[in-house]
């Protein structure tokens, strides 16, 4: 289990989820999607954590069990801020660790800007079903008055079934409709990935469910080559879904996490 440190976030406290090894060989930091909390990655985080990785993930504001209005983030550079703080303090603590970053669909664009920014000494990116790309038909939400209650349908995220009723009974998972300042945070922060500089010789790993429905590949594809990554290590599981660490293959996509983080930070 992991511990559940709090510090200062944009938005008020911040609870900061933290694997330690025994001897810590690495800094992961790890950021996760929309509506959920750090916790859901703790078999994630078990299996960096066993390959000597330091794994440090945030809430972010207003989710799992940070302060700040459920679901609601106004702009995702404050967020990014947050994983910076998080990430600095352990870099702090371990001067002249190797960093990696890892971030899934929302925590992909966190992740990714985190990287573009250049807020921590990263030697590596990884991306699981990232929403860089953005999704037009979920982001045009933000168009409507009022917006539809159309909360994530639990059944979209992995073939599964147990995945979803884990995540239907989470009392810290947001089941409500999404805020019209998210969505357009979101739209925001995926205009600002396609404006930035590209990535060059950090390498990437990108992991992505053929048929994810919450970051559509045909836009996931694009965004991706876009970042103008040197080294980009392509995986798109046929019949997977939107959240391909919790799919029938969990084992197999965890695998080749580890794998890469531990390539790049070696």
């Amino acid at each position: 289990m992991s511990d559940v440190l709090y510090t200062d976030g944009h938005a008020g406290r911040l609870a900061v989820h933290r694997w330690d090894p025994a001897e810590p060989q690495r800094i992961v930091v790890l950021a996760h999607g929309y509506g959920e909390h750090a916790g859901r990655y703790e078999h994630v985080a078990d299996r960096l954590t066993a390959d000597g990785a330091l794994v440090v993930a945030p809430d972010h504001a207003g989710h799992g069990r940070s302060d700040g209005e459920r679901a609601l983030l106004e702009d995702l550079e404050r967020v990014v801020d947050d994983l910076a703080v998080v990430g600095g303090a352990v870099l702090a603590e371990r001067p002249g660790l190797p960093v990696a970053a890892v971030g899934h669909s929302l925590g992909g664009i966190i992740a990714t800007r985190l990287a573009q920014r250049g807020d921590l000494p990263l030697r590596s990116l990884a991306l699981s079903g990232p929403v860089i790309g953005g999704n037009p038909e979920l982001l045009a939400l933000a168009g409507m008055d009022p917006i539809p209650d159309v909360p994530i349908d639990p059944a979209v995220l992995s073939r599964d079934p147990a995945v979803g009723v884990a995540y239907a009974q989470d009392e810290l998972v947001h089941h409500g409709p999404f805020l019209r300042p998210t969505l357009l945070a979101i739209g925001a922060a995926v205009d600002a990935i396609a404006a930035a500089a590209p990535l060059r010789d950090l390498p990437v790993l990108w992991v992505h469910g053929e048929e994810d429905e919450l970051a559509p590949l045909v836009h996931a594809e694009p965004a991706v080559a876009g970042l103008g990554a040197a080294s980009v290590e392509r995986h798109v599981y046929p019949g997977a879904r939107h959240e391909v660490l919790n799919e029938t293959n969990r084992d197999e996509v965890i695998a080749v996490l580890v794998d890469f983080v531990r390539r790049t930070t070696t």
